[in-house]
């Protein structure tokens, strides 16, 4: 493997987690989007854009009844997941598909997900300064791939019924809305991540339904900082303990 790495953890230590010492690098937000997915999902689940894996992992960690897949179109990046999942001894139960969502592998079968998550680029081409390294340019700044596209191939491979879940950034929630109900998903819920008390939310996920036609609703979301700083003791229980994250 060519990509230069660091050797990290996630979940305090249960997860093994390599990932490039250049570019992107997983912070907090995969983090949640796994802890997101609701007990009621039962089976298999696909991470759209996977990179490294951390959200995968995370999850597979978290909830080990899961099968889980990754898709990324970076081979490298693909081939590092790749090799995570085999550091955290998963075996079969999680594995990864090289491949673009705007033109995805046959292997991999529509509406044969019972979730899909996705930690999308947050930002739209023009509106940024695009980082010169073409990773984190590529996990941060959309590129042929608009949100549309990541809506519309969550929903391609979905089961009817299945539940897709998206974070994003806040104020881009419109965006998101708009581009679920273009593609079938409705009855979604918000869960605003407020980095304190009294503060706008920068990032939200949302869990939408693929066949719902429901009115979209907030919970009341997880304040990510005490008035000190500190993570709050619930993110805590989230990044550390695999806690669940639930609308609430």
């Amino acid at each position: 493997m060519s990509i230069p790495t660091t050797d990290d953890t996630l979940l305090d230590g249960a997860v093994i987690f390599r990932q490039p010492v250049d570019g992107y690098r997983a912070a907090i937000d995969p983090v949640f989007l796994a802890a997101s997915v609701p007990y009621s999902v039962k089976g298999r689940v696909l991470d759209l854009g996977c990179g490294a894996g951390a959200a995968m992992l995370c999850l597979a960690r978290r909830r080990s009844d899961l099968t889980v897949v990754g898709l990324e179109r970076d081979p490298e990046l693909a081939e590092l997941a790749a090799a995570n999942s085999e550091a955290n001894q998963f075996g079969t139960r999680v594995s990864v598909v090289t491949g673009d969502l705007l033109q995805p592998p046959p292997k991999l079968s529509v509406s044969s997900f019972d979730a899909v998550i996705a930690n999308p680029p947050y930002f739209e081409a023009g509106d940024v300064t695009a980082s010169p390294d073409p990773r984190k340019a590529a996990a941060n700044v959309e590129s042929e791939a608009d949100l549309n596209d990541w809506v519309r191939a969550a929903s391609r491979f979905v089961k009817a019924q299945g539940t897709v879940i998206f974070i994003h950034r806040a104020d881009r929630l419109g965006d998101l809305h708009q581009a679920l109900t273009r593609a079938g998903c409705g009855g979604s819920v918000t869960i605003p991540l407020w980095p304190k008390a009294g503060a706008q939310p920068k990032r939200a996920i949302v869990l939408s339904q693929r066949g719902n036609t429901g009115p979209a609703t907030s919970g009341s979301g997880l304040i990510l900082h005490d008035l000190d700083g500190h993570f709050s003791r619930q993110a805590e229980l989230i990044l550390r303990a695999g806690s669940a994250l639930t609308a609430r």
